[in-house]
């Protein structure tokens, strides 16, 4: 298994980190980008950013935001929310972004997964995809920030946007989001099963318990973290050396920053 990732999640409406539960109730938390520089100042690999307003009001914040992370942030940067073409994709990657989350564009025309990967390689295409639990059984992807029912089997989008040239998943579970009571450790199962990349995990961590739990059944390649760090229920440097003691592998921070 290569290095699991530590990914600090910021959801971003305006300009302010915010938190809900379920992708609801959102509370307003502070600055994103002192957010970003206490988080990489302890160590995480990398940022995401998700502007959780953009796709409803066809907008986004996060130009500004990721040139202004640029200056003190020295690590991998992901940013979606609103990339609706090339050109939305292009503006962010030029702000500095790494990569671009695609989620609500992607499900109402695939194309784009393919034309931005053709345009800026698939290692900087992320597919995003909000899974809600069906009642009876498997799951639906969402979009507008889990606010609108797609009618997609997420394993069947999942498959599909397999051959569209992206380079990794960012599967949130809505269910599970904001709850702290754990991951939605089927579906995870599921995705990274029918995955032929990369997949983040995200919505559900309380504890450091349902993060082992995690890696040790579902092996995903990372995690998307909000809950525990912006509530201060755990470390970084803590996250870390816990998970290097149950032998996984985890990347080394230089102790220069």
């Amino acid at each position: 298994m290569s290095s699991f990732r530590l990914i600090a999640r910021l959801d971003v409406k305006g300009t302010n980190v915010v938190k809900g539960v379920q992708l609801e109730g959102l509370r307003k938390l502070g600055e994103p980008n002192l957010f970003a520089k206490r988080y990489y100042a302890n160590g995480i690999d990398e940022i995401l950013y998700m502007d959780v307003v953009a796709s409803l009001y066809e907008r986004s914040n996060l130009l500004s935001i990721v040139k202004e992370a640029t200056k003190d942030v020295f690590i991998p940067i992901t940013a979606g929310g609103g990339i609706r073409s090339v050109d939305d994709a292009a503006a962010i990657l030029r702000a500095g972004a790494d990569k671009v989350a695609v989620n609500t564009a992607a499900l109402k025309r695939p194309e784009i997964l393919s034309e931005i990967s053709n345009a800026f390689g698939s290692q900087c295409v992320v597919l995003s995809v909000e899974a809600k639990r069906n009642p009876n059984g498997g799951w639906t992807a969402y979009y507008d920030n889990g606010r609108e029912k797609s009618g997609e089997d997420v394993l069947d989008w999942i498959q599909q946007s397999g051959t569209l040239g992206i380079g990794e998943i960012l599967l949130t579970s809505v269910d599970q989001e904001g709850t702290a009571q754990g991951f939605d450790m089927e579906l995870i199962q599921a995705v990274t099963a029918a995955a032929s990349v990369p997949v983040i995990a995200s919505g559900g961590m309380g504890n450091m318990a349902h993060l082992v739990d995690l890696v040790g059944k579902c092996r995903p390649n990372a995690v998307a973290m909000a809950h525990v760090l912006h509530y201060d229920k755990l470390t970084i440097p803590d996250i870390r050396e816990r998970l290097i003691n149950k032998h996984i592998p985890v990347r080394s921070v230089p102790s220069c920053r």
